[in-house]
């Protein structure tokens, strides 16, 4: 049976009141796709309800640190206005727990499971109408994952595509080195912000429910072909 874990690291435009002065007067753009992806965390949500399975997300808005990115990267140029102390306790509180919650999810899964499907779940303000699966260099199992939902979403009409070989983040980059690409299935789920913000081409909750759907019907399918002699391969 493949386990399934669900992330979202920029999930919310929550500033933490310790830290809310270097943002005064900016609340507006924290609250655009500046500060978070707009339903990136719901959608996120309705996968880890879906598959009964804790959800992994941030809980403080990327302009104080962005937990896709590493080194001075991390930082906007308000967090950058914060002394290094306090940006040590920023990573402490926020980067080091989201970080260390993944890895202990996937190495206890893999203890019980043969294999971990992993979503990052991102949602996209320069794209229309457009939900994009993306796997890493030399990812043959989450490539197969991709491809199989991908090809549900396309049957559905749904404007998808995969992308093979796409560049890594510097966490899905550790996440990867960490775990065997014959175990650990990475995919990074991208969809479009217009679904969420605009209702269009899709009502958001239409879209959504295919994607929960399709998922569950993928899994079952390529665990049965990897696995044809396990009855044990529903994951929902």
């Amino acid at each position: 049976m493949t386990a399934f874990l669900f992330s979202c690291d920029h999930a919310t435009c929550a500033v933490p009141e310790p830290y809310r002065e270097i943002f005064r007067g900016s609340e507006e753009l924290v609250g655009s796709s500046e500060g978070w992806e707009p339903g990136a965390l719901n959608l996120a949500q309705g996968f880890a309800m879906r598959f009964s399975t804790p959800l992994v997300h941030a809980d403080a808005t990327r302009l104080l640190i962005d937990l896709g990115k590493e080194g001075d990267a991390r930082w906007s140029s308000y967090s950058l206005k914060l002394p290094e102390s306090m940006r040590v306790k920023v990573v402490d509180r926020y980067e080091r727990p989201f970080r260390m919650a993944l890895n202990q999810r996937i190495a206890e899964d893999l203890r019980r499971h043969p294999a971990v499907l992993h979503v990052m779940v991102h949602t996209d303000p320069t794209t229309d109408g457009l939900v994009m699966i993306e796997t890493p260099p030399g990812a043959v199992l989450a490539e197969r994952f991709a491809e199989a939902w991908r090809a549900r979403l396309a049957a559905a009409n749904v404007d998808v595509r995969h992308v093979a070989g796409f560049p890594l983040s510097p966490i899905a980059t550790s996440l990867s080195e960490a775990f065997p690409a014959e175990q650990y299935a990475q995919l990074r789920l991208s969809v479009a912000q217009t679904f969420f913000l605009e209702g269009r081409p899709w009502r958001w909750e239409t879209l959504k429910k295919l994607l929960l759907d399709s998922l569950v019907l993928v899994g079952k399918e390529v665990a049965a072909v990897s696995a044809p002699a396990d009855s044990s391969t529903d994951p929902g």
